[in-house]
């Protein structure tokens, strides 16, 4: 999984230090007069390779083709990749869905921010499972592992004939008052793009709010670059949380990008300030360009995997529209065994920062995985909403030196399946399990429970089904063909509880009043 990332990457960071656009991934999700068609996963895969090879002007071709929900704003610079669309797979021939554990929400805010000034987003900058990961739910913390599984689900409300299965992990909770102490690096890009629309103010408005929440026992180094990169605060106490603060105050926007330097020097501080009994973690705050300096991922990939290898964490925020770059931050956070969230408003920072702070900083298990196995007998088909650039091997399940997915305190992982049941009294459909390796130990362990299903759909279920069905449309999936973005609010707002909840419904008729269907 590592490796795709990092030829992505590789591929992304040359191109944004050019000021050109990514090469794109078509979506595979072909339809049939009758209903879906079903593809094995290997066949989704070799497509995918071959879309991949193909040369730029078929692929211009097979973009032109897609099913666009509509013209998105123009930002130019904007940088996002388009992984596919998962198939159907029929349960006889496959019936092994496998894929890494993720918590970034990083394309959702992109979303709103898009929606929130006047336009729909690009297709490509949808990712289902960011969309759905957004709203934490209530799922109850497990008694004593890493992790509690929980399963349910019923009747579409979008496709007659089919189910949700709604698959939901709860990370175990830390009180914040047991939280490990935190040796924190912020890096922080004030090259002059991050002059525009004031992102540098935001940036350090969000930071303000993290520092405010640190206790005594915290550390906080800064390190800033430009056209150059520098050491601007060596490791202080959080007990003085005036001196950095001060620090953040008196940034300026200057020079070019050198991500590179920045980083590295990020790591050399924190590599200074590492104790193996705290939480050690690099914070990057930038629109994800890089123009001078190393410009290729090569030398900055390397430095993240050889630090995280050493328990120093990367966790990127994304500021700006217009010349931001998502590919490469959401994946050097994956690289740096970490999250990916985009900050596009100050409320976003009180979220990120406040209500799930212990979670963004804490983590309590590594290379996390997930495995569904489908019962044949009682599943025709099934198809996984989201999670196409998370998808691992079902023979690396248990292969500890593959890559997963990092899980924080109290965090909670969700993911839906639309499945196709063999027989409508099938209630019992196989077993989840999720993989992981234990924090304290690096031990591999294994959690596992039954999967069953219900006749009717749980309310905050409903609800998600509105969400990835939202998330669907607009990266123009075929197969959210014939949907209405009417039916979609009237269900969100028939079944949201709580502010972010209701932000969702509005951010829908918004699209609605956009599109205009």
């Amino acid at each position: 999984m590592k490796k795709q990332i990092v030829a992505s990457a590789l591929a992304l960071v040359t191109l944004t230090a050019a000021g050109c656009s990514s090469g794109e991934k078509q979506a595979v999700a072909p339809s049939e007069k009758a209903g879906r068609s079903v593809e094995s996963k290997a066949e989704h895969a070799v497509q995918n390779q071959a879309q991949y090879a193909a040369p730029s002007s078929a692929m211009d071709r097979t973009v032109a083709k897609r099913s666009a929900p509509a013209p998105a704003g123009s930002y130019n610079g904007m940088h996002f990749k388009n992984y596919g669309t998962n198939p159907a797979v029929d349960a006889a021939e496959d019936h092994l869905s496998t894929f890494a554990a993720d918590v970034d929400t990083g394309s959702y805010s992109v979303m709103r921010n898009y929606i929130t000034r006047g336009s729909l987003p690009p297709a490509d900058a949808v990712r289902v499972e960011e969309f759905i990961n957004y709203f934490p739910l209530s799922y109850e913390p497990p008694a004593k592992d890493a992790f509690a599984i929980h399963t349910d689900g019923g009747p579409s409300p979008f496709r007659p004939g089919y189910d949700l299965l709604r698959i939901g992990i709860k990370g175990k909770e830390i009180a914040v008052t047991n939280r490990k102490p935190a040796n924190l690096v912020f890096v922080i890009d004030i090259s002059g793009s991050m002059n525009q629309e004031n992102r540098l103010e935001l940036v350090k408005k969000s930071l303000r709010v993290l520092v405010d929440q640190l206790e005594e026992k915290d550390k906080v180094g800064i390190v800033v670059y430009g056209s150059k990169g520098r050491k601007l605060l060596d490791p202080t106490s959080a007990q003085n949380k005036a001196a950095i603060i001060e620090s953040l105050d008196y940034l300026l926007p200057e020079g070019s990008t050198n991500a590179e330097e920045g980083l590295r020097l990020g790591y050399e501080m924190a590599a200074q300030a590492f104790s193996p009994d705290a939480i050690n973690r690099v914070i990057l705050c930038s629109d994800g360009v890089a123009n001078v300096g190393e410009t290729t991922a090569e030398g900055i990939l390397s430095t993240i995997e050889r630090y995280a290898g050493e328990g120093i964490t990367l966790s990127t925020f994304g500021f700006g529209m217009g010349n931001y770059n998502d590919v490469l931050m959401e994946q050097l956070a994956d690289k740096g065994d970490g999250t990916y969230s985009y900050i596009d408003t100050f409320s976003e920072a009180r979220r990120v920062f406040t209500e799930a702070l212990t979670g963004t900083l804490q983590t309590i298990a590594h290379d996390a995985k997930i495995q569904v196995e489908f019962d044949p007998k009682a599943v025709e088909t099934y198809r996984l909403l989201g999670y196409e650039n998370r998808d691992v091997a079902d023979e690396d399940f248990r292969n500890d030196r593959v890559d997963g997915g990092e899980i924080g305190a109290g965090h909670t992982v969700t993911a839906l399946y639309e499945i196709k049941r063999k027989r409508p009294e099938a209630e019992k459909l196989g077993t989840v399990r999720v993989r992981y390796k234990d924090e304290k130990t690096s031990q591999a362990k294994e959690v596992a429970e039954p999967m069953a299903i219900g006749k009717t759909l749980q309310r905050e279920v409903q609800f998600l089904a509105s969400v990835a069905e939202f998330a669907e449309m607009l990266r123009g999936s075929e197969w959210a063909e014939g949907s209405s973005l009417k039916k979609v609010a009237d269900l969100a707002e028939k079944t949201a509880t709580g502010e972010q909840q209701l932000e969702f419904v509005r951010l829908v008729k918004d699209a609605l009043a956009l599109r205009g269907s």
